[in-house]
C-alpha cells in the first residue's frame, strides 16, 4: 500500500476545521513535500517527523513522500500536524496498519527524539472534531486533561510517537486522561479592600451588573487601580457556553492553566501601556493571534496610564467595542477572534500627576487638555460611565475600624441584577444591559415614557449628547433599574444614568 489518510485539525482564529491529512508513496528521488498552503512552522515537519520516525525505532521510507493537507485552499499552521503526518506517511509505508486510526483525530507535535510534545489550541481543535461527528481523538499527555472538557468525545492520550505505533499494532494501550486535581479556592483581591470612595464603588457596581464600560479620572493613589482590579470579583462566574469560549482562546494563546480545567472566573487582563497595537487587539505573523481585548473576553480589559498609550493604539478600539469581536485581515486570509470585554480606564488629570490635587498643579490648562485630548471624542463615546476619582481624606483611610462592603455581597446584587437582565432579554440572546441594541430600547414595549427621558431630550438638542450617548444611558437606567429590584426605570433612574454618563455623579444615591 503506497497511500494512507489520518484526520487532524486546523484553526483559524477560534474556529476548527477538519483537516485530512493524506500520505503518498510514490518511486523517484528520496523526499517529503507538503502541500496544502503550510506555514513555515509546518514547512518544518518534515525535519522533525523524519527524526522523530527514526528516532523511534521505525525504518524511514526511501521514496518520494507527498504530504497534502486537505481542503487544500484553507491556510494551516502550526505544529499540531506533526503526530498526524508521522501516522500517515507510516501507514502509507505499510508499517502500520490504517484500521485502528480510521475515523480517529490526532493532534500533537514530535520532537527530534519522537516524544509528543503539547500543542495550543487543543480545546476548540477538539470541539470542531466533535462537531464534525468525530468522537474518538489522540492528543498529547499535555493536553489530555484540556480535551475531556468537551463532552461527547473520548479522549486518549501518547506520550511519544513509539506508543502510538504500538497501539496501532495492537501491542500496547494508548494512555488515560490525568484525573483532574481539586479546584482551589477562589482568590484575589477583595473590594472590602477599598476605604473609603462610596461613590466610586457603586459606579462599579452598576458597571458589573450591567457590564457598562468605565472610565475613572483621578490624582494617583485615590484608588482608581485598586477599583478595576477588584471589578472581576464581584461578577458572577461564566456560564457554560462563556467558559468554553474563554477557555479556548487562552488554550490558543498558550496561557490556559496546566490543571486543564474550564476557566469560570471572567478573565482579567492589564497590559502595560506601551503595548502595542498587535499586544492589544491581536495580530503577529501569518494569520495573527489573539491579543489582551480579545483574551479579556467575558472578562474585563484595564487600560491604565492610558494617555499614555500611543493613539492609533487606542483609536483601533473602537469598532470592537461596538461589534464586540476582532477581524484581522492578512494576506493569507481572515481571522476573527471574540472581544466583548469591559473596558476600564484610568488616567491622572494631567502630565505632572501631583498626588496633592489640583491647587499645586504646575500644568497650564491648555496642557492638561492636550494630555486628556489623546483619548479622542469617538472612544470616550463608547464608554457608559465617567467617575472623577477624589483623594481620601486621613478620616476616610482611618476613620472606620470595620471593613467595608467585601466582593462576595456586592457580587450577590450584581448576580440578581444579571439574572432579572438575562431574563428580560432572553428573546434576543442577550446576556447584559450593555449589548441591548440601541433601536430595541426606543421601540415598544421597551420605550420609556417622554416625561422620564425629557433630560436626555434636552441634552441631545443642546449638542451635549451624541444618539450612541442617548442609547447608552438607557441600557444604563435599565441597570440601575434592575440593582433597585424593579420592573422599569423612571426619570430618577434616567437622570442617575445621565449623572454617570457625563461624569457628574458627586454622591452616592441613598
Amino acid at each position: 500500500m503506497s497511500y494512507a489518510r489520518v484526520l487532524c485539525v486546523g484553526l483559524v482564529g477560534v474556529t476548527g476545521h477538519l483537516v485530512e491529512v493524506e500520505a503518498d508513496l510514490s518511486a523517484g528521488l528520496p523526499a517529503l513535500v507538503l502541500t496544502g498552503l503550510p506555514d513555515t512552522a509546518l514547512n518544518e515537519a518534515r525535519d522533525r517527523v523524519r527524526a522523530a520516525v527514526v528516532n523511534s525505532g521505525q525504518d524511514w521510507p526511501n521514496r518520494r513522500i507527498t504530504v497534502n493537507l486537505l481542503p487544500a485552499a484553507l491556510p494551516k499552521q502550526g505544529s499540531g500536524f506533526d503526530l498526524a503526518i508521522a501516522a500517515a506517511l507510516l501507514a502509507g509505508a505499510g508499517d502500520l496498519p490504517p484500521a485502528p486510526l480510521d475515523g480517529v483525530v490526532l493532534l500533537g507535535e514530535l520532537g527530534l527524539d519522537g516524544a509528543v510534545r503539547p500543542v495550543r489550541g487543543v480545546l476548540p481543535m477538539v470541539a470542531a472534531a466533535a462537531r464534525a461527528g468525530i468522537t474518538r481523538v489522540i492528543v498529547p499527555l499535555g493536553n489530555a486533561r484540556e480535551a475531556t472538557v468537551v463532552p461527547g468525545v473520548t479522549v486518549r492520550a501518547v506520550d511519544s510517537l513509539h506508543r502510538l505505533v504500538e497501539y496501532v499494532r495492537g501491542s500496547a494501550p494508548l494512555l488515560d486522561p490525568p484525573p483532574a486535581p481539586p479546584a482551589p479556592p477562589p482568590t484575589g483581591p477583595d473590594l472590602a479592600d477599598v476605604a473609603g470612595q462610596q461613590t466610586a464603588r457603586y459606579a462599579l457596581e452598576i458597571a458589573a451588573a450591567g457590564g457598562h464600560h468605565l472610565a475613572l479620572f483621578g490624582p494617583p493613589g485615590a484608588g482608581k487601580t485598586m477599583l478595576a482590579e477588584r471589578l472581576p470579583s464581584i461578577l458572577p462566574e461564566l456560564d457554560d457556553e462563556a467558559a468554553l469560549e474563554v477557555t479556548a482562546l487562552q488554550s490558543i494563546a498558550g496561557v490556559l492553566p496546566p490543571d486543564g480545567r474550564l476557566v469560570r472566573r471572567p478573565p482579567f487582563q492589564a497590559p502595560h501601556h506601551s503595548a502595542s497595537l498587535a499586544a492589544l487587539i491581536g495580530g503577529g505573523t501569518g494569520l495573527g493571534r489573539p491579543g489582551a481585548l480579545s483574551l479579556a473576553h467575558r472578562g474585563v480589559l484595564f487600560l491604565d496610564e492610558v494617555p499614555e498609550m500611543a493613539r492609533t493604539t487606542l483609536q483601533a478600539l473602537r469598532q470592537p467595542l461596538e461589534s464586540g469581536r476582532v477581524v484581522l485581515s492578512r494576506a493569507r486570509g481572515t481571522t476573527e477572534f471574540p472581544a466583548r470585554a469591559q473596558l476600564v480606564v484610568a488616567a491622572n488629570p494631567c502630565p505632572c500627576a501631583s498626588p496633592a490635587g489640583d491647587h499645586v498643579c504646575s500644568c497650564s490648562p491648555i496642557v492638561r487638555r492636550r494630555y486628556l485630548g489623546r483619548l479622542s471624542g469617538p472612544l470616550l463615546d463608547r464608554i457608559d460611565i465617567t467617575l472623577t476619582v477624589l483623594p481620601l481624606t486621613a478620616a476616610q483611610l482611618m476613620g472606620s475600624s470595620e471593613p467595608a462592603e467585601s466582593s462576595v455581597a456586592v457580587a450577590a446584587r450584581v448576580a440578581r441584577a444579571r439574572a432579572a437582565a438575562a431574563q428580560r432579554w432572553a428573546g434576543g440572546g442577550w446576556r447584559v444591559n450593555a449589548e441591548v441594541p440601541g433601536p430595541h430600547l426606543r421601540r415598544p414595549p421597551w420605550r420609556l415614557p417622554p416625561r422620564d427621558t425629557e433630560i436626555l431630550h434636552r441634552a441631545m438638542d443642546r449638542g451635549r449628547l451624541s444618539a450612541r450617548g442617548f442609547d447608552r444611558i438607557l441600557r444604563l437606567a435599565w441597570t440601575v433599574c434592575d440593582l433597585d429590584g424593579r420592573c422599569s426605570p423612571n426619570a430618577d433612574d434616567v437622570s442617575e444614568a445621565y449623572q454617570l454618563r457625563m461624569g457628574e455623579l458627586l454622591e452616592r444615591r441613598p
